[in-house]
């Protein structure tokens, strides 16, 4: 199968890391039978120096056309003072909108070999972890109705079942190529937007995907949850406010965000796919970037926009074999581990595919 995959490379260290996860993606196709087309296109700080804004409409276009799209990462203090319409993070809202992306998959996964990376107690996480948040990410409180007088203020959240079944069925196709099983997220016991997102989730998923178990759990024994023990939870459905929080509060549990990578996907296929963390231009340039969330966002696009899981499970077990000869990135490096480049990281986990 042929695949045509734009890559924003972005600011900072995203141009090396997106090299290292085309480099899997190469030895991918090699494999499997693949051939994965590659444009390069600017989005961010290098977009605003070649051409003026942060998104160019030739960027637009080629995500547009594209099959799925990979990004790197954007910003830095070279465009910090430019003014806010035009700065690099506008770039990234810009083509989410431009793509009819409303939701964020952030799966927060802590290896086995890396569990004593976890702030938590060993035995909490000793066999590893994952936890797939799926966030809503157009709708709810942010989006709502806003205002506020000299001593008072008001945020509306607010939501629509179409806005609340289209999130689920995203959770339930990611539930089904895993464990068959989904916790939505509410605070049904106070919110009416919670009741209404709480009773549509049951009945798009009776409907729809009788096969998915549903659990709901309310947002603030959640948080308390995933501190307490996080290896039961695996796809998590939840509003933009609640995602938000939960998201960050499960990527700190792992350990390293250098490790963790993020989608946001709509109605179609064409996907954006990135690490969580930022452009990192203190160290850009010098090959030390962790390239592995890049290369766990590529494997997500095989995975949720090309129907390849095979080859999204080989990626992910060539990781888990690197990780356990005990190569690390000075990020994870640990004492009486194997100190290697962000190049070199890529180049170990290509060949153990």
């Amino acid at each position: 199968m042929n695949y045509n995959i734009t890559v924003l490379d972005g600011d900072g260290i995203g141009p090396e890391i997106c090299a290292g996860a085309i480099k899997v993606l190469q030895k991918i196709g090699e494999k499997f039978g693949h051939k994965f087309n590659f444009t390069h296109l600017p989005i961010g700080g290098c977009a605003i120096d070649e051409c003026g804004v942060p998104l160019p409409e030739k960027t637009v276009e080629g995500c547009l056309k594209s099959d799925s799209v990979l990004l790197g990462a954007v910003g830095g203090p070279k465009w910090d003072n430019l003014a806010v319409d035009v700065r690099p993070e506008k770039g990234l809202l810009g083509i989410r909108k431009a793509m009819g992306l409303y939701s964020n998959i952030r799966p927060a996964k802590l290896w086995k070999s890396l569990a004593n990376a976890s702030p938590l107690k060993y035995e909490l996480v000793k066999d590893g972890i994952e936890i797939i948040i799926v966030r809503e990410l157009t709708g709810g409180i942010y989006f709502g109705e806003r205002a506020s007088g000299d001593n008072w203020a008001t945020d509306t959240e607010k939501y629509s079942v179409a806005e609340i079944e289209r999130i689920t069925k995203i959770a339930c196709e990611l539930a089904l190529k895993r464990k068959k099983q989904i916790v939505s997220v509410d605070k049904a016991n106070v919110l009416a937007s919670s009741r209404l997102w709480r009773k549509t989730v049951h009945e798009y998923c009776e409907k729809n995907y009788p096969e998915i178990e549903v659990k709901d759990v309310l947002v603030d024994n959640m948080a308390m949850q995933i501190v307490k023990d996080p290896a039961q939870f695996d796809v998590v459905v939840t509003s933009n406010l609640f995602g938000d929080i939960l998201s960050d509060e499960a990527a700190q549990v792992t350990g390293s965000i250098g490790m963790l990578a993020s989608s946001s996907l709509g109605d179609t296929k064409c996907g954006l796919y990135e690490p969580i963390h930022g452009s990192a231009p203190d160290i850009a340039g010098k090959d030390i970037a962790n390239p592995i969330a890049t290369i766990l966002a590529a494997a997500m696009m095989l995975r949720d926009s090309f129907n390849l899981s095979k080859e999204y499970t080989a990626i992910e077990s060539a990781i888990q074999g690197v990780l356990d000869e005990n190569y690390r990135t000075a990020d994870i490096m640990e004492d009486g581990k194997i100190k290697v480049s962000g190049s070199k990281m890529a180049q170990l986990i290509a060949e153990k595919i």
